[in-house]
């Protein structure tokens, strides 16, 4: 484990470098002024403070809240984001400084003149004007440099949609709304800027990601690591089965696809091109890994958070109706990998190279209390998230005392205090700018009309319309983080699902799903394409290799639209019971066809045929089941048979 700690140390500057190129919110000042660093520290751990604060005795008036988060972050953004790629990483410009005034000014203006901004009810003056003007411009310009240029193009796009919409045919035309409606709504309501996305992001997903940094801290990715190398190093393909557990737990968590993909793919990657899979392969394993992780539960990667205040449901109902989808997502990529390990002979990991999973549980295992505390927080105890988090990241801080090795200095959790505001700066600054979009779609209507636009596509075919739905969520996946593509995506194409009567909890999911799969679907597979950077693959092609892994992920949303039992609703103990045991023998099924070989090579017929067999077992019935079954016994059959035929032919020559 020396080696690979030392290993992990000479690679740090390759994962930065690769960071950077396919994840813009990497790309930061460093500053060579000691009082910038200072002051990005005390900015930062101040900011932490303050949610853990207002986490326990209650925040203010919820538009001052709000305000004061994208203040926060805003300031922060500008002291660490350079302009450009090629501006300096170590100086402070003079006009970044200003940006940052500017930024805490819009939230000085709320605090001090909240009473008149209420009581004017909508009839904003010129310094409401100036002030929200201002806000809508340094979110654009943050929004360029943390996330790129899509987000705020988009947002851009929508501002002026709502200026000149009046001037368009067709559905989509409305009566127009002047610049002073648009900048006071985005400005003094709780709809635009600082509606229910920054919302979520100034409570819920603040304290977790806070809580991700002071696990980090106290050294739970390295558990993670060892535990999976312990309980899955040795068996047949053993480095890939690491890294999908590894990078599943660790994606649940801290909702980074790219940063996983970087961070535990940098280790288990050339693990597994070292026992014999291919470059590409090796990358795509890592990449639908790490993007899974946002569809597992516990944590979801803060998107159930958001899910939930969307829904007005509680937290624990999406967590549960998220747990077998996600199991069966990381089920059909184990059982490729384990097939492809099979045909190529390759083995695992040595034992006496491995850990033990008594030694790793004595020396980390402590590490697992906290999860375990915060699942009862949130599932038992009836109390709020925001409470829950906060009681969880002091038990994390108690918990890691227990022993030397993961025991936090107060160095520590002073790093830790400044890394989560840090890392928060990302997922506030999307919200903040989705905030443009969703308010004008708000105003105009659009969600609405672009809704009734697919399903006047799906020409009121649920599938059509589903497939509709899944592309227009891809596509704006592809150039958007995961949360703001759920928050887009949920309020323009789920409510097309909802008004075909789906369950609102099914729509959501299915958009959610799809959006996020935009980072393994090319031609914009980000974090296919950062894996490919350290497996030394082809990005294109470890693209596709990643979106054949994650298989299931692409047809279960399916699945669940038209039987929600596989969500465990509307079910009884018994026919959950059923439908777990259908859907995963139907997603082994649909990985062995993927990957083309049981016991040998399985010629294309049968490929598709137990294909088909698989998508029975998915919409569970019990006609179906028995179809279903009968052909895992008839191609099961065939391919012994021909097995022995191919091991006679090998052994008489």
């Amino acid at each position: 484990m020396e080696q690979t700690n030392r290993k992990e140390a000479e690679l740090s500057d390759d994962q930065q470098e690769l960071l950077e190129k396919y994840d813009s919110e990497s790309r930061v000042r460093t500053h060579s002024s000691k009082i910038a660093t200072l002051l990005v520290s005390i900015l930062a751990i101040s900011l932490s403070l303050y949610h853990m604060y207002t986490s326990y005795f209650g925040t203010p008036v919820t538009l001052q809240h709000r305000s004061l988060h994208v203040a926060a972050i805003l300031t922060l953004v500008f002291l660490l984001y350079p302009p450009f790629k090629k501006a300096s990483r170590t100086k402070l410009p003079f006009y970044d400084i200003i940006f940052a005034l500017c930024a805490i000014s819009t939230s000085v203006y709320i605090f001090v003149d909240y009473l008149g901004i209420v009581n004017r009810g909508g009839l904003p003056n010129g310094l409401d004007l100036l002030f929200g003007a201002l806000l809508v411009l340094l979110v654009l310009e943050a929004a360029r440099r943390v996330t790129g240029w899509g987000l705020p193009l988009l947002a851009v796009l929508f501002f002026l949609y709502g200026l000149f919409g009046r001037e368009m045919a067709g559905i989509f035309r409305h009566r127009g709304y002047s610049w002073d409606e648009l900048v006071n709504f985005m400005y003094v309501t709780t709809e635009g800027i600082y509606g229910t996305a920054i919302g979520v992001s100034a409570t819920y997903i603040f304290l977790f990601i806070l809580f991700g940094a002071f696990l980090s801290k106290s050294g739970m990715g390295q558990f993670f690591n060892d535990l999976a190398l312990a309980v899955a190093g040795q068996t047949k393909g053993g480095p890939a089965k690491v890294a999908v557990i590894a990078s599943g737990f660790l994606g649940s968590i801290n909702g980074a696809a790219i940063a996983n993909v970087v961070t535990t793919g940098s280790f288990t990657i050339p693990l597994m091109k070292k026992i014999g899979y291919s470059r590409n392969f090796a990358g795509a394993v890592e990449a639908s890994a790490s993007v899974g992780g946002q569809i597992l539960p516990p944590i979801m990667g803060a998107a159930a958070f958001i899910m939930a205040e969307t829904l007005g449901i509680p937290y624990s109902q999406i967590a549960l109706a998220a747990l077998l989808p996600a199991l069966l997502y990381y089920t059909g990529i184990i059982v490729q990998i384990h097939l492809r390990a099979t045909k190529q002979g390759l083995r695992g990991i040595s034992k006496e190279n491995l850990p033990r999973v008594l030694e790793v549980l004595k020396e980390r295992g402590h590490l697992l209390i906290p999860l375990m505390f915060l699942m009862y927080m949130l599932f038992f105890s009836g109390r709020t998230i925001i409470y829950s988090a906060l009681l969880t990241i002091l038990v994390t801080i108690l918990v890691a005392m227990l022993r030397k090795t993961t025991r936090m200095s107060l160095k520590d959790i002073i790093e830790a205090l400044e890394q989560g505001a840090r890392t928060s700066i990302g997922v506030a600054i999307a919200c903040a700018c989705v905030g443009i979009v969703v308010g004008v779609a708000t105003m105009t209507g659009f969600g609405l009309k672009l809704a009734n636009g697919i399903v006047t596509l799906g020409g009121e075919s649920l599938l059509l319309t589903l497939v509709f739905t899944m592309i227009a969520c891809i596509v704006l996946g592809m150039g958007l983080p995961s949360i703001p593509t759920y928050i887009i995506t949920a309020t323009m194409a789920a409510p097309a699902l909802i008004s075909m009567g789906i369950e609102p909890l099914v729509a959501h999911l299915f958009v959610f799903y799809f959006g996020l799969f935009a980072n393994i679907t090319p031609p914009v597979a980000l974090a296919a394409f950062a894996a490919a950077g350290i497996s030394g693959g082809e990005q294109m092609k470890t693209g596709f290799v990643s979106m054949k892994l994650a298989i299931a992920g692409f047809i279960v949303p399916y699945m669940f639209v038209y039987n929600d039992a596989l969500l465990l609703l509307n079910t009884t103990f018994v026919e959950g019971l059923v439908v777990v045991i259908t859907s995963v023998t139907g997603v082994i099924m649909l990985g062995t066809a993927a990957e083309g070989y049981l016991f040998t090579e399985m010629p294309w017929p049968l490929r598709i045929v137990l294909f088909a067999g698989s998508l029975l077992f998915m919409n569970p019935n019990f006609i179906q089941d028995i179809i279903g079954f009968t052909i895992i016994i008839v191609v099961s059959l065939l391919q012994w048979q021909r097995s022995k035929k191919t091991t006679l032919k090998q052994i008489s020559m």
